[in-house]
């Protein structure tokens, strides 16, 4: 995995980021879910694509499919890299991750674009800062929930990490090549798993013009599938550091919130402002402090949110 090695990224993953940098709105911003309070008028269900927690009743989870393989996730691989183990004891790392998940699910609840409510962006400002590893979490806690289902997609394309860090080989097209062959369906690469709710797509075949093809009405309309193909989806992108490759200010424009992952030790005040800029298409952009001593009684959850966003 190109992120930092397990022992690098001990600790909590959530920290008040944003005090650091003074870049934090009031508290408001990240407070813990409220109880569900009835609504006064129901909204139609395209427009409400995370209740009663993800997808309305009227979508059942969907089976596995039929005469598609199903990929074995390597535990031991996931343990050496210090991530989530399915079916294992609670750690204090999955504590974690259920608390940020929860305030993503909050926040996607608020985005009136279906599509893009089930859509999140993981990034970082430079490499080696955590993202693969955030995403690969973030995509194991959601995947516990009873009512949906993940799709994690490794569009970091000039160096796709996630199927290697699961351990999955696989011969299947992936994002890119769907987004570069319209003969290709792209749910055609989506590798279901041994976890249940948790399937995967690859980053394809590595490509010199990425960028273009991002910014296509082809892409618009392959990413848009991967939503709306499944109304109890949630597809999580890892996505190629902001600052180091130009993709990931283009997946911002497809996505509802983008997850950026702020290296304690590393990140500086200006690469950090600098990609908040350039990821600036999405509203909806949280802060997670990464590889940091977690200090009891402290703020967890930094939030920026761009102007003019509600």
């Amino acid at each position: 995995m190109n992120d930092a090695t397990p022992n690098r990224l001990t600790g909590s993953l959530v920290e008040r980021a944003a005090l650091k940098w003074d870049l934090a709105p009031p508290p408001l911003a990240y407070e813990a879910p409220q109880p569900t309070r009835p609504v006064e008028r129901e909204a139609p269900a395209a427009a409400t694509p995370f209740g009663p927690v993800i997808a309305p009743a009227a979508a059942p989870i969907r089976p596995r499919r039929s005469g598609h393989p199903i990929a074995t996730i390597d535990r031991a691989a996931l343990r050496q890299h210090g991530l989530i183990v399915p079916g294992t004891a609670v750690t204090a790392l999955a504590e974690e991750f259920r608390l940020v998940k929860r305030n993503l699910l909050t926040t996607a609840r608020e985005i009136a674009d279906p599509a893009k409510a089930r859509a999140i962006l993981i990034c970082s400002a430079q490499p080696d800062e955590g993202k693969t590893f955030c995403a690969i979490n973030l995509a194991l806690s959601l995947a516990a929930e009873r009512d949906v289902e993940v799709l994690l997609v490794d569009a970091d394309f000039a160096k796709p990490d996630v199927f290697e860090t699961l351990g999955i080989t696989a011969d299947a097209p992936g994002a890119l090549d769907a987004i570069a062959d319209p003969s290709i369906d792209v749910e055609d690469g989506v590798i279901d798993t041994d976890v249940p709710h948790l399937s995967v797509l690859g980053a394809g075949k590595r490509s010199n013009d990425d960028t273009e093809l991002l910014a296509s009405a082809r892409a618009a309309e392959v990413l848009r599938r991967l939503t709306t193909a499944n109304p109890n989806r949630i597809v999580v992108f890892d996505s190629p550091p902001a600052l180091a490759a130009s993709p990931a200010a283009v997946l911002a424009q497809h996505v509802g919130q983008t997850m950026l992952v702020v290296r304690a030790d590393s990140t500086s005040e200006s690469d950090l402002r600098e990609a908040v800029t350039l990821l600036g298409a999405c509203d909806h952009i949280g802060l997670v402090l990464n590889s940091v001593v977690f200090q009891p009684g402290g703020r967890r959850f930094g939030y920026y949110g761009q102007e003019g966003a509600e």
